[in-house]
């Protein structure tokens, strides 16, 4: 029943295109300066979400794009565009947004949506469930996600031992360095839409 080819393909695209090593620093910048209880219950919302956002589209992601009619360029670019405005507050340091609502964009969006839940991510999930012939292959495509999940969490869970380490200079630091990294993701993903719609054009 179980294809260890296909959860093992499914899950390293997910594993490169997900990033969790990239996605800590990025977290550990979002989440700072709040309390560890919050900090912890964010990682779970962030995973939450994108697991249900990736579910979805897995399931009628194709259905979805159609009835909108939106293409995958357009939702990379539309993503990238969203990941660059999150990556310049990190870099300018804007911190003028009320406690809650930072609380409730940090799990949803950037983090859940579209960082985890990306269109890479996405497209590569739609890809994997229409090509699943069996019953086996399609338990194997959901384990591997599911499992990518579960290492999302750790990898962001287990992270918040390192803001005790690097205090509050250390945590300056990194949300520079994650803004950069985001603004570089964020402008790359803006370039792979574009190119998709010059070639398809």
């Amino acid at each position: 029943m179980f294809d260890a080819a296909v959860f093992g393909s499914l899950f390293l695209t997910l594993f490169v295109i997900m990033d969790p090593p990239g996605v800590t620093p990025i977290f550990l910048a979002l989440t700072s300066g709040r309390a560890a209880k919050v900090q912890r219950r964010m990682a779970w919302q962030a995973v939450a979400v994108a697991f249900g956002v990736i579910t979805v589209f897995g399931i009628l992601g194709q259905q979805i794009l159609d009835y909108l009619h939106v293409s995958v360029p357009a939702l990379m670019i539309a993503g990238g565009l969203l990941l660059l405005l999150i990556a310049l507050d990190l870099l300018t340091g804007k911190t003028d947004e009320p406690q809650q609502t930072k609380d409730v964009n940090v799990a949803l969006v950037p983090l859940g949506m579209p960082l985890l839940a990306g269109p890479g991510a996405i497209v590569s999930v739609i890809l994997a469930v229409q090509h699943a012939d069996t019953a086996g292959e399609q338990v194997s495509v959901w384990a591997a996600i599911a499992a990518m999940h579960v290492v999302l969490w750790l990898a962001m869970r287990y992270s918040l031992v390192i803001i005790r380490v690097i205090k509050d200079g250390g945590v300056v630091l990194v949300t520079r360095l994650a803004g950069m990294m985001l603004s570089a993701i964020a402008v790359q993903q803006i370039i792979n839409g574009v190119t998709q719609v010059v070639r398809g054009a």
